[in-house]
């Protein structure tokens, strides 16, 4: 009995959940929109019909929930709707691509097909993530509704992420915050991107992302009455003026709080845009927006002082992805910095729910275009795929997601590039044959080389002649992936014939020694010459840059002690021998003491995690663990293309091992500084000091000491002892150790 009570109660749930979704679309209130929503509806809870979701809920509530996202948050319309009911229709039913498409035809079959992950058999050395990312957007170059529908599905899979197991939560985190975040950002919908941002956040570190939230919500009442304060002098001067507004005030998205710490190794307290307001006015049509976005600016600073290099105009130049508004940071009560964004209620609609909103106004065909522009970028890196589905994703990643410039030609037209594009990447944008015959240029009407990096606002005359040919070695000078595939066709014949020959000298070379190739054997070669790829290796070989001179050597090598070497550890003590072979279950978490098996795990250098720190393993070929923190930009790209070979790991108490640590310090140089650091350190009995180097200028001094310690808590409580020395400004811990 009670089960049928319990059923009856999910139908009326799932029937309330579809009402609501109908009741939120406006075009799925037509006639025509009801009725292929509704058939929509009935075919998907037909298809998961007794099947749940790890959290127990009846499957059919993630595609209406997903559904809901792309209509409520995103814009979408009857037939946007429809495919999200359908999204994994294809991919975990009986339903094929030609069934749906003989029932709701083909544009929402396409969309549901380009949302299907990728099926048979992957080559063991591709990404199965990378290549699935690379299919979604051969679909969605033809329909945008792929991406937007499967940023509302990652959307819902995030917020219900806790009934994942944790091994799963890393990789979909870490994937979110590698791709699919971004890409939110680079269609402008801000709202989506900063859940994507947090909710990665949540499951990666959660003591950081409870830390930070509850700074921000105990600051909050505090801050509410400085808030309060700023903006009635505001209120007054924008109802004297006749503005019709609304006034927001704008919490600090807890990842862009957390990433900006990071960045500038600066506590809560110190980020000064906490503080934000947004105004949004409705718009007068005598008046062009752009006059009364600088008109309220002027009515705002003839109150506070602007920050002269905070103020950003993104209303004469929107972003590529349209969005437009006003920042302008001023210094307002208690000598609080504020942060101010102007925009109409147009602009905040962009704004919020991204390129979707841009159909609903006339005239915004240029950010239309922009937008085409966009997605025409990414189908030229599609025609060119690179054979390494990796190498695809970092391009892709690149290109599309970094921070832009805009570079003026001669003749005073924009360019938009990626930050960190050079001259040669300027060239290849605006033609290849230009690029290839590239020998310098004029920035500014001053003479550089084709390497030099150029900044946003630059005037750029690209020299050339006709005698230059491409050189391969410009791949290392460029970053964009027009430039990088440009200079890969141009050498693709010279290389394939460099790589075949490079194969034959290895084969030849083990042949003598009556080897024969295997992966051992090239992961030794390949760690020797610190070379990621095989391919790389071959060419290197078949150019001659490189040469296999040193093989007997490289061969001696015992393959465990030299990649520990590689990865910067060394633990000491005896020599332990790993089991061969003792596979590694995935699905359980990892746990670290001083009784754990120190040849089963391996410390990356890239990061140097120590006890304490939030980690994340990586198993390798080996069956070995190597161990990442999870902010380290190399573990967010493992999590994101190499997921299946993650494990969770977690730090107990360490007290007899010793992980080699760093803490930079600066401060006021005064007599007898140095002897007060050290014996600080000296007096602690969980730490000792490897070595301390210290430099002084005009007064004030620099320093790096290199310690061995016993666990985060440790390094903390030594930090904190160091910072209370009068004199000392700042210590902080270096994460990455240089060698």
């Amino acid at each position: 009995m009670n089960e049928s009570v319990s059923k009856k109660e999910e139908d009326e749930l799932i029937r309330q959940e579809f009402d609501k979704l109908v009741s939120i679309c406006p075009k799925c209130q037509t006639e025509k929109g009801f009725k292929l929503v509704k058939k929509a509806f009935e075919l998907a809870r037909d298809a998961h019909k007794g099947v749940r979701r790890k959290s127990g809920e009846p499957y059919i509530l993630h595609p209406l929930a997903v559904a809901r996202i792309a209509a409520e948050e995103i814009g979408l319309g009857s037939t946007g709707v429809a495919a999200a009911l359908l999204h994994d229709v294809i991919e975990d039913t009986d339903y094929t691509y030609e069934d749906l498409e003989a029932i709701f035809g083909n544009k929402v079959a396409s969309i549901v097909d380009g949302l299907t992950k990728l099926s048979g058999v992957f080559d063991k050395n591709q990404s199965s993530q990378a290549e699935n990312f690379r299919k979604l957007l051969l679909t969605m170059v033809e329909d945008i509704r792929v991406i937007i529908i499967k940023l509302a599905d990652r959307l819902h899979n995030m917020r219900t992420l806790g009934s994942m197991p944790e091994h799963k939560r890393l990789k979909i985190a870490g994937e979110t915050l590698f791709m699919y975040a971004p890409l939110a950002h680079r269609l402008g919908l801000y709202a989506i991107k900063t859940e994507l941002e947090d909710l990665s956040l949540k499951y990666e570190h959660p003591s950081i992302y409870q830390d930070i939230t509850n700074k921000i919500e105990s600051k909050e009442l505090k801050n509410k009455d400085i808030l309060d304060k700023f903006t009635a002098p505001i209120r007054t001067s924008l109802d004297n003026a006749g503005i019709k507004y609304e006034l927001k005030t704008r919490p600090k998205s807890i990842y862009s709080t957390w990433d900006k710490m990071q960045k500038k190794n600066i506590a809560v307290d110190e980020i000064y845009d906490v503080l934000a307001i947004r105004i949004i006015f409705k718009s007068s049509d005598e008046i062009p927006e752009k006059s009364q976005c600088w008109n309220i600016y002027s009515l705002i600073t003839d109150i506070y002082k602007p920050k002269p290099d905070r103020l950003r105009d993104w209303v004469s130049t929107p972003k590529a992805n349209g969005y437009e508004a006003l920042h302008a940071t001023v210094m307002g009560p208690a000598g609080k910095w504020v942060e101010i964004q102007i925009r109409s209620e147009r602009m905040d609609e962009i704004a919020e729910r991204g390129f979707a909103a841009h159909y609903k106004y006339k005239g915004a065909h240029e950010k239309e275009s922009e937008l085409d522009n966009w997605l025409q970028r990414i189908r030229d890196m599609l025609a060119n795929p690179v054979s390494d589905s990796l190498e695809f994703l970092d391009d892709f990643k690149l290109n599309l997601f970094a921070s832009e410039i805009m570079i003026f030609t001669p003749k005073g037209q924009v360019k938009i590039l990626p930050k960190g594009a050079t001259a040669l990447d300027f060239a290849f944008e605006i033609h290849t044959h230009l690029g290839y015959k590239c020998i310098g240029a004029k920035v500014n009407y001053k003479l550089v080389p084709a390497s030099y990096v150029l900044k946003s606002g630059d005037q750029v005359e690209i020299l050339t002649s006709e005698k230059q040919e491409p050189k391969y070695d410009w791949i290392k000078i460029v970053t964009t992936a027009k430039a990088k595939t440009a200079i890969k066709d141009a050498f693709k014949k010279e290389r394939k014939e460099c790589i075949t020959k490079g194969e034959k000298i290895v084969e030849d070379a083990l042949n003598k020694k009556k080897l024969t190739t295997n992966n051992k054997i090239l992961s030794k070669i390949l760690r020797y010459y610190h070379i990621e790829k095989k391919e790389d290796l071959y060419f290197q070989l078949g150019n001659g840059s490189i040469t296999l001179k040193n093989l007997d050597k490289i061969l001696r090598e015992k393959t465990s002690n030299k990649w520990i070497k590689y990865w910067g550890l060394s633990f000491g003590g005896k020599k332990v021998k790993s089991e061969p072979d003792k596979k590694i279950d995935k699905r359980k978490p990892i746990v670290l003491n001083d009784e754990t098996d120190k040849a089963s795990y391996i410390i990356a250098s890239c990061c140097n995690p120590i006890p304490g720190d939030d980690v994340v393993g990586y198993v390798d070929d080996e069956e070995k663990v190597i161990l990442h923190s999870r902010k380290c930009p190399i573990a967010i790209k493992l999590m994101s293309s190499q997921g299946n070979q993650l494990v969770s790991a977690q730090w107990t108490t360490q007290k007899l091992l010793s992980f080699l640590a760093i803490i930079n310090l600066t401060g006021i140089d005064q007599i007898g500084i140095v002897s007060k650091m050290t014996k600080v350190i000296s007096d602690d009995q969980n730490v000792n000091m490897r070595s301390i180097h210290v430099e002084s200028h005009d007064g004030i001094f620099e320093g790096s000491i290199y310690l061995y310690i016993h666990n985060v808590e440790d390094l903390n409580n030594l930090i904190y002892r160091l910072m209370k020395i009068k004199g000392v400004h700042t210590v902080t811990r270096q994460e990455r150790i240089q060698k």
